[in-house]
């Protein structure tokens, strides 16, 4: 980003927020130390590490109200911007509550879409080029021009590597480097999958029409290019607020470095234990190196958990501590300040269905002991073990929603619902109970009936109606004078916003999609290795850590009650054939009786551990060398050369890939292990008893060969 060329400024960046007290007392404004040093904080940069559970939305939206108040800066002149239309709704809900109702709450593409309409005639000419409704079509069209795959898994794995490299700012040219640089796991051939990407924007340019990517850089080159569309953008806004900065992409950034121009009145909030988009382009540097793309930038540290009791903060602290190569930045320490509550829970099952028939069985106690069913989630890592979870929910008679399947406004009930409402509003009388009428239309013309009815579709379509009851019962206390006009003007609002009511069922989501929301009870499921992490994950770090953090955003979802599960099959009727997920160990207490799993039979219980320092290994590569990465190793370098020869020759004879005979981890493991028989031989993974018997003297009279000539 630029550097400031403002009024001159401290030498040095504040720093405010070292861990605070449990019983530190919040204000008579309703904040404590730390948020009020970031709301009272200057005009000027300032960045917020914002722990979950934070008040990271309220700190942000009375700092925009505080400046507009104090006449810093016009309503009109903010522009905040984050990631999902949901929290851009929230953003201006609450900034109408602080009298601020003049500030542009959007996201990125929503900002994007706006200013490039209006520039689009001074800049390109003509009318606006169209909105792409969806990729799909195109990129198959492209992949059949480059003889790539076109069925639809092939065709998905396209769509986000070609959205991958727009946000990554990688052009087709460049992407068949650039990913050998990053190491990408490229859908196909790097050289064809470039031949694709390439296709598809010639495509729609010769359509005329734009993808969602586009929107943001055809808006930041219109404002690095064009000094008349720069000036009159700056002259317009003056402040900007960029929540979840965290999961930035450099498109995203470049846009951003687009609209602040010179100045660095620039508010940024984020969490980089909470980056889980990495695999789209986000990256969290962008929060983390902000202090030192402006020295002068107030640093606020936000650890107060508001949301969850000690033993769920306490939780998430230690599964997050455990990380490995956090940076500076990343380190919050979270402080839980709510009253004591259960500790979290940990379960092991011998299938899915025994694991999704026992969380359903524990949310009936819940719902029985007074817990809302909107209050309790069951969160996942693929949308794939929804389903066990949707059928135990429907056995017991417990109403659900699924989360991130069909938005809620956009569902059939609800559209002729709001039909109904609409034509019904002519014909209501003045005074009458605007509830009362809502009940009445939708009984009457959209089949609300007073019981629920039997079977989880027409239960779930039976809720979804009910809700818009409860946003009428909403309005009618904040407005006793609303009408039906006045109800379906807001439901237009939360349509356009992506609010949708509250559904009384349990919300069944993936991890993902629980990004930003919270309920007093949450269910973790499926926790085996494999699955979180995922399997694709393999030995490589970064993502291991990234899957590390998601599970971490799935425990800061709950507020008093965590359930943890995990089973050792897929199906009943099959032996034990999983684990469970690396990620607990160190989570359940010793005396638990989870803590003993059965698919994990080794001499003693234990996992295997480093040679080296002794702690438990984890990934095939780790429990293959008996180290841990970041223990140094002692490889024998001529030796494990001397292996790769053997091996090479082995190979070409048996006409076999190197790997087939031994993999270079299992040779790395020998070469540092230096076996002297065939017990300690056998002992190194990789190694079984036909690879012993096959290659066993061979191996053995190699490394005895190396020791005699040193």
């Amino acid at each position: 980003m630029p550097s400031p060329t403002s009024a001159p400024r401290p030498a040095r960046a504040t720093r405010t927020g070292a861990a605070p007290a449990p019983g530190d007392q919040i204000g008579p404004d309703g904040l404590d130390p730390e948020q009020r040093a970031a709301v009272d904080a200057p005009r000027g940069p300032v960045c917020v590490l914002a722990g979950a559970g934070t008040g990271k939305t309220r700190t942000i939206t009375r700092r925009i109200a505080h400046l507009v108040g104090r006449g810093h800066v016009a309503a009109g002149q903010v522009l905040a911007v984050t990631f999902t239309a949901r929290a851009a709704g929230e953003l201006r809900t609450r900034l109408r509550m602080l009298d601020a109702p003049g500030v542009q709450a959007r996201t990125f593409h929503a900002a994007a879409l706006r200013q490039l309409r209006y520039f689009w005639p001074q800049v390109i000419g003509g009318s606006p080029w169209p909105l792409l409704d969806g990729k799909f079509r195109m990129v198959g069209q492209a992949a059949a021009r480059a003889r790539a795959g076109t069925d639809s898994d092939a065709l998905r794995d396209l769509v986000a590597e070609i959205e991958w490299a727009k946000s990554s700012l990688v052009a087709p040219v460049d992407y068949a480097a650039e990913a050998a640089r990053r190491k990408r796991d490229t859908p196909g051939p790097a050289d064809q999958v470039a031949e694709v990407y390439a296709a598809y924007e010639e495509l729609k340019n010769a359509a005329e029409m734009l993808d969602f990517d586009d929107l943001l850089l055809h808006t930041a080159v219109a404002l690095e290019e064009h000094a008349g569309v720069a000036e009159e953008f700056h002259s317009r806004y003056r402040s900007f607020v960029v929540d979840e900065y965290q999961d930035v992409t450099p498109l995203q950034q470049r846009l951003l470095d687009a609209w602040v121009g010179e100045r660095d009145d620039l508010t940024v909030v984020g969490d980089a234990n909470q980056t889980i988009y990495t695999f789209a382009g986000a990256s969290p540097r962008y929060l983390l190196e902000f202090p030192r793309r402006f020295p002068d930038a107030t640093v606020v540290r936000l650890q107060r958990d508001y949301r969850s009791t000690p033993q769920i903060v306490g939780c998430a602290n230690q599964l997050i501590g455990a990380a490995r190569h956090r940076p500076a930045g990343s380190r919050l320490q979270l402080i839980g300040q709510l009253p004591p509550g259960p500790d979290p829970d940990f379960s092991e099952h011998d299938d899915e269905p025994a694991e999704a028939a026992a969380a359903a069985g524990r949310i009936l106690t819940l719902m029985k002991d007074g817990t809302p069913p909107s209050e309790i989630a069951v969160l996942f890592r693929i949308n794939a073990q929804s389903e066990a979870y949707e059928q135990a929910l429907s056995d017991a008679g417990i109403p659900y929603q699924v989360r991130g399947g069909q938005r809620f406004f956009a569902r059939p009930e609800i559209r002729r619902a709001m039909i109904a409402l609409r034509a019904a509003a002519p014909e209501q009388r003045p005074g009458t109970d605007l509830v009362a009428v809502t009940r009445a239309v939708l009984g009457a013309r959209a089949g609300l009936s007073d019981e629920p009815p039997k079977g989880a579709t027409l239960r779930a379509a039976w809720e979804s109606l009910l809700a818009l009851v409860g946003v009428a019962e909403e309005l009618a206390a904040i407005e006793p004078q609303a009408d039906l006009n006045r109800l379906c003007a807001e439901l237009d609002t939360r349509a356009d916003s992506a609010q949708a009511p509250v559904v009384q069922g349990v919300t069944l989501a993936s991890l993902h999609a629980a990004k930003g929301l919270e309920w007093d009870a949450v269910f973790l499921v499926g926790l085996a290795d494999g699955t979180l992490p995922i399997g694709h994950a393999g030995d490589d770090e970064h993502a291991v850590e990234e899957e590390r953090r998601l599970f971490y955003v799935g425990i800061t979802r709950a507020r008093r009650v965590l359930s943890m599960s995990w089973s050792l099959s897929r199906a009943s009727g099959r032996g034990p054939k999983r684990r469970r997920s690396r990620f607990l160990y160190g989570l359940i207490p010793d005396s638990h009786p989870a803590s003993r799993v059965a698919g994990e039979r080794r001499p003693g219980g234990a996992r295997p551990k480093c040679r080296v320092c002794g702690s438990p290994l984890f990934g095939s590569t780790a429990t293959k060398l008996m180290r841990c990465d970041a223990c140094p190793s002692d490889v024998d370098l001529e030796l494990l050369d001397r292996l790769k020869q053997w091996r090479a020759g082995e190979a070409k004879q048996q006409d076999v890939p190197a790997f087939v005979v031994l993999t270079d981890a299992t040779l790395t493991a020998i070469a540092e292990q230096r076996p002297s028989d065939a017990s300690a031989l056998v002992g190194i993974p990789g190694i079984g008893a036909a690879k012993l018997d096959r290659y066993g003297d061979t191996v053995l009279r190699l490394l005895a060969e190396h020791d005699a000539d040193r």
